[in-house]
């Protein structure tokens, strides 16, 4: 693990349980720099890759899950890089939907246009606020898949699990 360059990031930050917290989470990926030249990653952002990832319930996350979200977070940075035409470090709504269909989620007009209302400054997001879509529509995919065993685009929650699903998020 101490040969892998991703852990002298993590390592830095976390405790003597091998874990992180979000607050840690932002710390270490503002001074790693993956965001490049956007501003760091918000508070809220960091929550939602802690609990994107945490499967345990621990609300922190280990050195396994940090590499699989530096790996994510590298492809969803790419992917808002080669959307952000004019390089302005913003998209627009009609570049984050060819974005969001590029990494598989065929989402509707109407949806779209409620995460353009809930998440766009002047019609534009942000790379954060991209992370921040990004990790919310991935886990919430997740968990629907999983509910979706028979693959028909259709899950039935009890009210409680639809709560503690999206509450987690």
């Amino acid at each position: 693990m101490q040969q892998d360059p991703l852990y002298g990031y993590f390592a830095a930050v976390a405790g003597q349980d091998g874990q992180i917290s979000a607050e840690e989470l932002q710390s270490c990926l503002t001074h790693s720099g993956i965001s490049g030249t956007y501003k760091p990653f918000s508070m809220e952002t960091c929550r939602l890759m802690v609990s994107m990832l945490d499967r345990d319930q621990s609300n922190s996350m280990g050195f396994p899950e940090f590499k699989e979200l530096w790996q994510v977070l590298s492809g969803w940075k790419s992917t808002f890089m080669s959307y952000d035409g004019d390089r302005s470090g913003t998209v627009e709504g009609h570049e984050l939907q060819h974005a969001f269909h590029a990494m598989g989620f065929n989402l509707s007009p109407q949806a779209m246009n409620i995460i353009m209302k809930r998440h766009s400054f002047g019609g534009r997001i942000g790379f954060d606020d991209f992370v921040g879509c990004c990790t919310k529509l991935r886990a919430l995919t997740d968990q629907f898949r999983r509910r979706d065993q028979q693959q028909t685009g259709s899950a039935l929650f009890q009210y409680d699990d639809f709560i503690q699903v999206t509450m987690s998020i």
